[in-house]
């Protein structure tokens, strides 16, 4: 009896240990359609056994999507072939879409895949089994993804655009893709990742907008572009004064993280501008000229902001530092003409007017030369009344400026 009943728990143990799919995962198995398994797999998930069969069942739909890419790829290779055995007329037709749309749920199943098999099975152990082959196969296929999405953008396809641009980006910063090589795509993602930005952006997704131009930034040749232009996303979508508030406190996050960066000094400073807080305003630019003393746009912030307060001489003394830091600012320059124009106009006598005058012809006349038709600053009147004021209504110079003026 006791040998009977040894054999009858080994052949319990033994049907324990080798037992079959469950219901659920063979019926996301059977599938041979990606959509089909899709919605087996959202009805049958809570249903399977353990996080080995959740794993597995994923993996299926990693290779559904994977085949739907091979099918695609195949065709490609195949026209290639085509043409350089000299024989254009027999390539075939593909689905560019198919590849895109193909690519985007491997990588997702993938993912999600990843999440079960790096989890314990039923005997508590972490043995994954999928993720080495599903991150390989994928990351080859995955730059498709960057030439369809431009394909997308020729054709106004807005939604595509940001979706093959933004996985893209997506997958590159999952850490499920970590071990892959990332040094060949440097070149350009970047540049995908500002575009997948301004895309979101349009879309009215600005949390995938601010995620894209972070990326962007960490590419010097896309840094000052992406900054900007988050900012700017960033500004059009306050709605109220909480959120003017909120921004402001990003925009400190931001500064104290890259201080030097003129860029978000100058977001900052126009957010102080706005809500009329000059002490904020005054502090921000002080402190900052102290570390940075020829930061340009916190010398011409400085002097722009006592221009606004009417104080023309203060104005004159930071403007005049700014255009040493950057002598090629027509506005600068606009600027300050106009506060020596005031300074003349006010001086005590005609010694120290045409002085003051003869200053502001020359910045005057560097914006002329810098401007000349007046695109980004509008010179035409001040330097004509500058000339009219140290030289008179008839002198040969003033009526040219007044020529200037016109044309």
């Amino acid at each position: 009896m006791k040998k009977f009943m040894m054999m009858a728990m080994m052949f319990v143990a033994s049907a324990t240990a080798f037992a079959g799919d469950s219901d659920a995962l063979k019926a996301v198995l059977k599938s041979k359609s990606y959509a089909e398994a899709a919605e087996l797999l959202k009805a049958n998930l809570g249903q399977m056994a353990d996080n080995a069969e959740k794993a597995k069942a994923y993996n299926h739909l990693v290779d559904l999507a994977m085949d739907q890419v091979q099918q695609q790829t195949g065709t490609i290779a195949e026209n290639q072939l085509a043409v350089q055995m000299g024989n254009p007329d027999k390539q075939k037709a593909y689905d560019t879409l198919a590849l895109a749309d193909g690519i985007c749920n491997a990588i997702e199943m993938a993912v999600e895949c990843n999440k079960y098999d790096q989890l314990p099975n039923a005997k508590g152990k972490v043995a994954p089994k999928f993720a080495e082959k599903n991150a390989q196969r994928i990351w080859a296929v995955r730059p498709n993804l960057v030439n369809i999405g431009q394909s997308s953008a020729q054709a106004g396809n807005d939604a595509g655009v940001l979706k093959y641009w933004g996985a893209f980006v997506d997958s590159g910063e999952e850490p499920f893709f970590s071990a892959m090589d990332h040094n060949a795509e440097k070149e350009y993602v970047g540049q995908v990742a500002f575009f997948a930005g301004r895309y979101a952006f349009q879309a009215k997704d600005l949390a995938r907008a601010n995620k894209y131009f972070e990326v962007a930034k960490r590419d010097p040749q896309q840094k000052a572009e992406a900054v900007n232009f988050q900012l700017y996303a960033m500004r059009n979508s306050l709605k109220d004064r909480q959120d003017t508030l909120a921004f402001i406190n990003q925009l400190k996050q931001m500064y104290e993280a890259e201080p030097e960066n003129d860029v978000i000094l100058d977001g900052l400073n126009g957010m102080y501008e706005g809500l009329k807080d000059k002490e904020a305003q005054r502090t921000l630019l002080e402190n900052h000229i102290a570390k940075f003393p020829n930061s340009f746009a916190a010398l011409a912030n400085r002097g722009l902001m006592a221009v606004n307060d009417n104080n023309a001489e203060e104005g004159a003394k930071w403007l005049r530092k700014a255009s040493e830091a950057k002598p090629d600012n027509a506005v600068v320059w606009t600027y300050l003409g106009a506060c020596l124009s005031v300074l003349a106009a006010n001086a005590p006598d005609n010694a120290a007017a045409n002085k003051y005058y003869d200053e502001a012809i020359a910045a005057f006349d560097k914006a002329k030369e810098l401007d000349p038709t007046r695109a980004q600053a509008n010179w035409g009147y001040n330097r004509y009344q500058a000339y009219y004021g140290r030289y008179g209504a008839d002198d040969p110079k003033t009526k040219q400026a007044e020529e200037d003026m016109k044309n």
